[in-house]
């Protein structure tokens, strides 16, 4: 909450605070106390979020010519504050103005209470809250051209947004100034960034290396009392997906813009006025403050679709992984619908090449026999962006025109979701084509979800038939190098307070048998994927037989285990080390446990997250005496139960919560 640098007069607050109801004049109070505060350090803004943990700040440095403003993130714990980020760098150059040095501030104004209920159909959570507390800061430049900036603190962390007022004129953004200045003690959990958002996420002890980093980015104050992740958005077609840049100065994460392809340097947004940034995200609490968060979709526009009875999140099968080229084949393609059927899954998906089936039938053939098994399928496409992926079918979503034709036929055929690849930029102009794509979709009610792409910037709650991403290093990875093996352990066990925190994650989980290079991973591990990680559609990726020859305690948990969830609570973890994730679903709990390192692990299962004198059947099933092994037990549990597990070296172990009645 905030107050800005003006009179105060005590006298006339006591006036006011006389007329407020109870609650009013409580924050009416907390305003007073607060603005009295930033007036002895000279400050302009402070707001505080609504549990008071969470404190974005505005600053002011001068020093000769230089006269440039500043954010500081803190979080209050046990009643002292923990710096988080010390200094962030604002502004913004366009074209035509410098909206960075020697901004005079003109005002900030009045507190404004955000409080949002909406509901989810798909993700971590089905209820949501969005709950914050805003001010717009009113800047002038020396040509008395105006930006404001927008802040607002969270219960669970801060974010803040430009935005350009007045009407009409386009501009380019020549750069944004926005620079994350970390501690150098500080732990970090971050991927370098690549094309395709797929590298590994490592743990670096400090700010040693210097490199362009992808979303999101998990730190760790030296004290260990805060959490933080850094991340964007709500980014649209007004600007383009950025990245983070340390190479200039390893303690400075700078916002960067995405390079064309022939490398002749950043390719500039283009905005038209009235115009407001993506929002600039810091997730920050504990770890599972982090884990639980939805601040990213949060902040972004509701849903742009009015009947949504068409949205089917689930489970799916997936040939690709076992079979690279599975789909020319209609006997694979077959048996994949089979799969799906038996295990109770309500799609299969056809990858690339489905152009190219044959061996006993074609498409209209495969989806009859799909459709003849209860289950639906889902199609792959190429982008067609870049000319040089020529996969296919190629070309068929490039235009509007093109994807107006080849959604009806879809529609009439009776294809009920589409995944499309190989994107791989981030400039303005794919913002466009992903979220035309999205637009285009709707009309037909067909589902999306993206590979070879972004990492998710909230557009699921706006769209909510984009049903996944991939934009992680996923299983897809043991067919594609020796390294994964041996990387996929401690990478699986950041990738929950990382990667999936943003958004639904198409990692492709859940592997017994092996692909192209074998996994190191227990069954028990790769059984715990599927509550570990969340994605609206689910592709499990292994072959029929690691499904039909598991024991039929594993076959039948995941028959049975939901990929939507009502709500999420970190249990125990450490990224790089395990995660223990509890996930609710109605009246019931599932607990997915993973082992990241090299030791065995026995770890306590405690239950304090059920209702008092509410008992429940537990089915838990963890690794055997060897990684290829599980056994199963039952037991009755209630809120001060405890249980002990044993997780083997890279191991893991899944649990269901039935209520008895």
């Amino acid at each position: 909450m905030l107050k800005s640098i003006n009179n105060i007069k005590h006298k006339d607050m006591a006036e006011c605070v006389k007329r407020m109801n109870s609650s009013v004049k409580r924050w009416i109070a907390l305003s007073c106390l607060i603005s009295l505060t930033m007036l002895a350090f000279s400050q302009p803004v402070k707001v505080v979020s609504p549990n008071q943990k969470n404190i974005i700040e505005l600053f002011n440095h001068q020093d000769g010519n230089e006269n440039r403003w500043f954010l500081k993130i803190s979080y209050s714990r046990a009643g002292s504050n923990v710096e988080a980020v010390s200094r962030v760098d604002i502004g913004l150059l366009r074209n035509d103005q410098d909206f960075s040095n020697n901004l005079k501030f003109i005002k900030a104004s009045k507190p404004l209470i955000i409080d949002e209920q909406y509901s989810m159909l798909h993700g971590k959570k089905q209820k949501c809250t969005n709950s914050a507390n805003e001010v717009v800061v009113y800047f002038e430049n020396s040509n008395k051209e105006k930006m404001n900036l927008i802040l607002r603190a969270y219960n669970d962390g801060v974010t803040f947004r430009y935005e350009f007022p007045g009407k009409g004129g386009s501009y380019v953004i020549k750069d944004e100034l926005t620079s994350y200045h970390i501690n150098s003690a500080y732990k970090r959990w971050i991927q370098m960034f690549d094309l395709s958002n797929e590298w590994l996420f490592k743990y670096y002890k400090n700010d040693s290396v210097q490199a362009i980093w992808g979303y999101p980015a998990l730190f760790n104050s030296a004290d260990s009392a805060c959490w933080f992740l850094l991340h964007e958005a709500d980014v649209n077609r007004s600007y383009c997906a950025s990245r983070l840049n340390n190479k200039a100065d390893k303690q400075a994460y700078k916002i960067t813009f995405p390079e064309d392809w022939e490398g002749n340097g950043e390719v500039l947004p283009i905005i038209t006025l009235p115009w407001k940034s993506p929002w600039r995200v810091v997730i920050m609490g504990s770890l599972a403050d982090i884990t639980a968060s939805t601040l990213v979709d949060d902040v972004c526009p509701s849903s742009v679709i009015v009947n949504t009875d068409w949205i089917k999140p689930g489970i799916a099968s997936w040939n690709y992984w076992s079979n690279n080229h599975g789909t020319k084949d209609y006997k694979t393609v077959c048996e994949f619908a089979d799969l799906a059927a038996a295990m109770g899954w309500p799609y299969t998906l056809l990858d690339w090449e489905w152009d190219q089936m044959g061996n006993g039938g074609n498409l209209e053939d495969a989806v009859k026999y799909i459709y003849s098994k209860g289950v639906k399928p889902l199609i792959w496409y190429n982008s067609g962006a870049f000319k040089w992926i020529t996969a296919t079918p190629v070309d068929r979503m490039l235009t509007h025109e093109k994807r107006m034709e080849e959604f009806a036929k879809l529609k009439k055929l009776g294809i009920v979701g589409v995944k499309i690849d190989f994107f791989l930029n981030e400039k303005q102009e794919m913002m466009k084509y992903y979220l035309d794509i999205l637009d285009d979709a709707a009309k037909f009610n067909i589902m999306v979800y993206f590979h070879g792409c972004l990492v998710p910037r909230g557009w699921a709650r706006t769209y909510p038939h984009l049903m996944t991403y991939e934009g992680i290093r996923g299983a897809e990875w043991y067919n594609n190098g020796p390294e994964f093996t041996s990387a996929a352990p401690s990478h699986n066990s950041i990738i929950p307070f990382t990667r999936n925190v943003v958004g639904s994650m198409d990692y492709t989980p859940v592997t017994f048998t092996n692909s192209q290079f074998p996994h190191i991973t227990s069954y028990g591990h790769e059984l715990a994927l599927s509550v570990v990680f969340e994605s609206g559609i689910q592709h499990m990726a292994d072959r029929p037989s690691g499904y039909y020859s598991l024991p039929d305690a594993a076959k039948t948990f995941l028959m049975n285990v939901p990929n939507t969830w009502d709500d999420i609570k970190l249990l125990d973890g450490y990224p790089g080390h395990e995660v223990i994730m509890a996930r609710n679903k109605g009246s019931q709990w599932y607990i997915g446990g993973i082992n990241g390192e090299n030791v065995e692990k026995n770890k306590i299962l405690k239950f304090d997250f059920l209702p008092e004198g509410a008992k429940y059947k537990l089915t838990l099933i963890a690794d055997g005496e060897h990684d290829k092994e599980l056994k199963a037990q039952y037991m009755v549990v209630e809120k001060t139960s405890l249980v002990d597990v044993k997780m083997l070296r890279r191991g893991g172990f899944v649990a269901q919560l039935i209520p008895i009645q």
